[in-house]
């Protein structure tokens, strides 16, 4: 055969490879129950093409290797089988940070050292754990999720119970991944997009104008800044159940803080010489949180009620509710205002936006010691969420490093 040829053969050869292992997938989801009102899933090969991407610009990582990760089992020699579409689902009726996921078991000896590497903690009847996530084995399925009720999701995929194999287009968008809401009715995407120093979550093709709102929201000195009509205090109501929309009454909700460095006077009494009672003064450091919270509603009365009914407001019209104290509730023309005493905080914006915008500010692991044990949240720069008719978005921005997140 000429050379030419053979080159030719090769490079089909190749070629076919390539198209096999990064671009070939198997839509099929196997493991999402029927009882399923949210899936997230996670394309596992577009993923992949974008880690090689990263790789490629960034050659000092080629051959760079961690210790760390040398004694580590990878999760892609763990034993399990890892789809070409992660499945993560949540159950109707089940709390809101209750997710599972299940996988394949290819060697359950590999399996039982990943869990041991990893460090997982044996409860017994093939039950692992470690922090709040939980692992069960049962008839060569992997069940993980972030709660101990294993057994329920297990009955989903075996016998008669066995659930409906469903199609990743019917959930995919454009992103690595996705989020899909499932109702009766319709099924609602958000498309998930991993950036060099950010995830975004994002529906619509109006989200741009978000990027120009934070860029604005940064410049202001706050910790928390948000704006949200009645239609997006509903969703808050449904995703924490503790909070009634029907109760509130909120037409609008407007709100901002910020963390300021204090000095605060403690006061001691000692005796001098003489036996006299001497009041000493001495100074210290305190982080202390301002805001302003603005309820904008046509029933204050209403409102007023069901929070004195709720004991969120005192007897001294403060407002026992938000946990940093002292602070002053009050009735206004168009609804109610919560101020924290000496607040300094910048005046309510108007614009007519829904957003949530919360920043990290280091005075914040001063004021939760434990927050300290948690790197993530050191590394973040601040979370938006912002929502209009046309569009939706949520990113969460991490601080800018050498390397995309990919990588890192």
């Amino acid at each position: 055969m000429k050379p030419k040829k053979i080159g030719l053969v090769l490079i089909v050869l190749l070629s076919v490879g390539i198209y096999f292992l990064l671009y070939h997938k198997d839509k099929s989801l196997k493991f999402i129950p029927e009882n399923s009102d949210a899936v997230i899933l996670i394309d596992k090969k577009k993923l992949i093409r974008q880690y090689i991407s990263a790789l490629a610009v960034h050659p000092s990582e080629w051959f760079g290797s961690r210790k760390k990760e040398q004694k580590q089992i990878s999760i892609f020699n763990s034993g399990i089988k890892i789809p070409d579409y992660v499945q993560i689902f949540h159950l109707k009726n089940s709390k809101l940070n209750e997710w599972y996921s299940v996988f394949e078991i290819e060697s359950q000896e590999k399996l039982s050292a990943f869990l041991k590497g990893r460090k997982f903690q044996n409860l017994g009847n093939n039950l692992y754990r470690k922090d709040f996530f939980y692992i069960k084995i049962e008839n060569n399925l992997c069940i993980a999720g972030t709660s101990k009720n294993l057994d329920i999701v297990g009955k989903s995929f075996y016998g008669n119970s066995r659930t409906k194999i469903l199609n990743a287009d019917v959930f995919m968008e454009e992103g690595i991944g996705s989020v899909a809401f499932i109702s009766e009715s319709r099924t609602s995407n958000i498309s998930i997009e991993l950036k060099d120093n950010r995830i975004e979550f994002k529906k619509g093709d109006g989200y741009q104008h978000f990027l120009s709102l934070i860029s604005e929201l940064n410049k202001e000195n706050l910790f928390i800044n948000a704006d949200l009509d009645q239609e997006n205090l509903s969703l808050v109501s449904r995703i924490f159940p503790t909070i009634s929309k029907d109760s509130l009454k909120m037409n609008r909700l407007k709100m901002n803080a910020k963390l300021e460095l204090k000095n605060d006077t403690i006061i001691t009494y000692g005796y001098d010489e003489d036996f006299n009672e001497v009041q000493k003064l001495s100074y210290q450091k305190i982080v202390q949180p301002e805001y302003f919270v603005q309820i904008e509603t046509k029933k204050k009365d209403e409102v007023w009620n069901y929070f004195k009914n709720k004991k969120w407001l005192n007897d001294k019209n403060e407002f026992v509710a938000i946990p940093f104290q002292p602070n002053t509730a009050s009735k206004t023309k168009n609804g109610i205002e919560i101020k924290s005493q000496q607040n300094s905080a910048l005046p309510i914006t108007h614009k007519n936006k829904n957003f949530v915008l919360v920043k990290n500010d280091p005075l914040l692991f001063s004021l939760f010691k434990g927050l300290n044990d948690f790197k993530l949240l050191k590394n973040t720069e601040y979370l938006f969420y912002g929502n209009d008719k046309q569009s939706f978005f949520l990113t969460l921005k991490f601080k800018d490093k050498e390397l995309p997140l990919i990588l890192q």
